[in-house]
């Protein structure tokens, strides 16, 4: 059997190495829990040909790029951008990006994005749900949101470590559930303030399947019942929450595609990895497991792949396709061996990366 290397990846990180020096130098050496991993674009692309995607589009993660100093914030984010720029160009149709702000400081990050989207032509933004606990649809934003809102951008929401969620004192590790919450209140910040009904033309793409947002619509949309909420979302609350897109980023399990499934329509669901905090190994195995969902029908699946995204992304057609009718770029599967082999490869640099 064989099948395309066509997948386009939405949610893909990429960790330069000055990027790397940045978050040390601030101590930082685990995020959410989660180990710093290596990245290059060598080890994307073989994640990539393993996994059929034929394009990743990347993006930093948590925690941003601000900390602290603006100077610093506005450099490391512009650098970022214009790297991410770099690859795109030396790598032609494998990458995308997603640029990066300084956020939350609202006219640096306003600056940088009209900069990223329209001199660098990047696919979208990066906003992550909260910073500094500043969360999406703080009215600061206003002025970002008006000129995200003129160029029709793509956003894509991902969480962050709230404040909040390090007072709990709970020994869970925070990409397993705090990312969740995170995500979760900045959507519902979104159409709670208003912003989603006064930038309507913002697409945004929520991390994770959307935390726990398809599980609680329905409980969000009581907000309904409340003059100061209903008036600021006029169109009632479902038909914002069915605007935003959801990627399948560690969430392709039976239990979440399901609500999701029943939340919006198919278009609305695109493929993400998350890779490389979901490292090699889990790559593959979030490809299996979301093969073999029996929520979604084969030309769900397909367009899952690729053809939802060509809708916000048609610059990653290839020539001569239509929203995901794309030439064939075969590989054959993996067989057991191959995945054993990759995972044991992937076991064996991670042991030498807590040795050193």
């Amino acid at each position: 059997m064989r099948e395309q290397i066509s997948a386009i990846d939405v949610h893909h990180h990429f960790i330069p190495s000055f990027y790397t020096e940045a978050l040390y130098r601030q101590g930082i050496k685990v995020v959410a829990g989660a180990p710093l991993p290596s990245w290059s674009p060598e080890r994307s692309l073989d994640a990539m040909n393993i996994n059929g995607i034929r394009t990743a589009i990347t993006s930093i993660s948590s925690p941003g790029v601000y900390f602290g100093n603006i100077e610093e914030a506005v450099s490391l984010a512009r650098r970022c951008n214009e790297y991410a720029r770099e690859i795109k160009e030396i790598y032609s149709g494998r990458f995308g990006s997603f640029a990066i702000l300084p956020m939350p400081l609202p006219k640096e990050a306003t600056q940088e994005a009209v900069y990223a989207l329209d001199t660098l032509k990047a696919e979208g933004i990066v906003l992550l749900a909260s910073t500094k606990g500043k969360f999406l649809g703080d009215p600061d934003f206003d002025e970002l949101m008006a000129e995200l809102d003129k160029r029709n951008a793509v956003v894509f929401v991902h969480p962050n470590i709230h404040p909040s969620s390090e007072t709990l004192g709970l020994k869970t590790p925070g990409f397993i559930l705090e990312f969740l919450c995170d995500t979760t209140r900045a959507a519902v910040n979104l159409i709670y303030t208003g912003t989603l009904e006064k930038y309507p033309r913002i697409k945004w793409i929520l991390a994770h399947a959307g935390g726990f947002l398809p599980y609680v619509a329905w409980r969000v949309s009581l907000g309904n019942l409340l003059p100061e909420i209903s008036e600021k979302a006029p169109q009632g609350i479902l038909t914002y929450l069915k605007r935003f897109y959801f990627d399948t980023a560690l969430s392709p399990s039976p239990f979440a595609m399901t609500a999701l499934k029943e939340l919006v329509e198919p278009d609305h669901i695109l493929f993400g990895s998350d890779f490389p905090f979901a490292p090699e190994p889990l790559f593959i195995h979030q490809r299996e497991e979301l093969n073999k969902l029996k929520q979604f029908d084969t030309s769900t699946l397909t367009g899952i792949d690729r053809g939802h995204a060509l809708k916000l992304f048609p610059n990653l057609a290839i020539k001569g396709e239509i929203y995901g009718n794309a030439p064939v770029f075969d590989r054959i599967n993996l067989s057991t061996a191959i995945k054993f082999e990759v995972i044991k490869r992937f076991v064996s640099l991670a042991s030498k990366a807590r040795k050193r």
